[in-house]
């Protein structure tokens, strides 16, 4: 008989068992919501109803007690901090457990077990969560000014850069055309040379037919000096 055996075993150790639901306590506590199996979530019920009443009794023993139960301090710090606030008039059911299905590859059933908070609590959540909202959506609009301010910038330095880009090819261009106008006077004055050169060869030659026609013609004696020479 198991008169008076509160509690599950889970086919665990006690120590493995002890170890498993102060992990998962302090993770409910953190957090305010997790996801396991039905069983073992309606077993952390009771670590959680019990660490609660704890936290509302609030002497220094009640804080020695959670703490050898909760694994990290600043948990049970928080957790005294608001207990007041959030469970002060409940006298029970400070969690609740809802179902989701069975989960894939072995079917166990899963549950999620979450903290019951009062609706004043939900209302300040509320209001938390729209003024996060809100500061995001500033944020947003203020990077989406910034980018805008960056973008008109970059085409702004680009638009310069552009500018001056086209006054240097101007200047280029005039300098080319500068340049090939006087590769274009050297070889005309190249051409001119060459002309005039040609000329003077062609006028040499004739020149020197001339001088040898005239001297052929001082050569042959005329036929008058060759009857004077005769009568001679």
């Amino acid at each position: 008989m198991r008169h008076r055996k509160a509690g599950l075993k889970l086919s665990r150790t006690s120590s493995h068992r002890d170890a498993m639901f102060r992990n998962m306590v302090t993770s409910l506590f953190k957090h305010q919501r997790i996801r396991t199996t039905d069983v073992k979530a309606k077993e952390l019920r009771r670590w959680a109803d019990n660490l609660i009443t704890l936290a509302k009794r609030g002497d220094l023993h009640a804080r020695r007690q959670a703490l050898s139960i909760v694994r990290e301090k600043e948990v049970v710090h928080k957790l005294f901090a608001e207990a007041a606030e959030h469970y002060g008039d409940r006298s029970g059911g400070y969690t609740r457990v809802i179902k989701l299905g069975r989960r894939p590859g072995d079917a166990a059933p899963i549950s999620l077990i979450e903290l019951v908070l009062s609706v004043d609590d939900k209302k300040k959540k509320v209001k938390k969560k729209k003024k996060a909202k809100a500061k995001i959506d500033k944020k947003s609009v203020d990077k989406k000014k910034d980018i805008k301010e960056d973008i008109e910038k970059k085409t702004a330095d680009e638009e310069e850069k552009a500018a001056v880009e086209e006054e240097k090819g101007g200047t280029k261009i005039e300098q080319v055309k500068a340049d090939e106008k006087s590769v274009l006077l050297e070889s005309d004055t190249i051409a001119e040379d060459a002309e005039e050169k040609a000329k003077d060869e062609t006028l040499e030659p004739a020149e020197s037919e001339e001088t040898e026609d005239s001297a052929a013609e001082v050569k042959e004696p005329s036929p008058k000096t060759k009857d004077t020479e005769s009568k001679a």
